[in-house]
């Protein structure tokens, strides 16, 4: 009977990581799994929360920091950026006004939705933008301040 209950809070922990996705409450599901494998072997109930206390801890301290490192994004961790990341930082070129509320930029030859990133800020078509953020199809701009006058962005032409 201990087995089982240690399985249910081992699911309904692994079930409330899917909504937190903190890789906190995964750590804690694993130590009730061990605890519901120690109480199918017989062992008595100190020992099983012995063994939930043991194993949580040892997987917050020890796995949870190696998941997050590679769950890293690739701007964090200094590799290679690819897919939307690797349209953060750079620049476009304003097709259409660009607010809050809507707008249309060319990058690297592709048209994207964009909204400024400042709310104080909105671009003329024609100005120069820098990608901040990527959210869903929707580039969140802001003003480049680091191309030349006159110069076209790369990607741009």
């Amino acid at each position: 009977m201990d087995a089982v209950l240690w399985v249910v809070l081992g699911v309904v922990l692994a079930v409330a990581e899917i909504f937190t996705t903190t890789l906190f409450l995964i750590m804690f599901a694993a130590g009730a799994f061990a605890a519901a494998g120690a109480a199918a072997l017989g062992a008595p109930v100190p020992l099983q929360a012995l063994v939930f206390t043991v194993v949580s801890a040892l997987s917050v301290a020890v796995v949870r920091p190696v998941i997050r490192r590679h769950a890293l994004s690739a701007l964090e961790s200094g590799e290679q950026a690819f897919g939307v990341e690797a349209l953060e930082g750079v620049t476009a070129l304003v097709l259409e006004p660009v607010d809050t509320e809507h707008g249309l930029v060319k990058i690297d030859g592709e048209l994207w939705s964009a909204r400024s990133y400042d709310a104080t800020q909105s671009f003329a078509a024609g100005e120069r933008v820098q990608v901040i953020k990527v959210q869903g199809a929707t580039a969140l701009v802001w003003q480049d301040d680091i191309s030349t006058p006159g110069e076209l962005p790369e990607g741009t032409r």
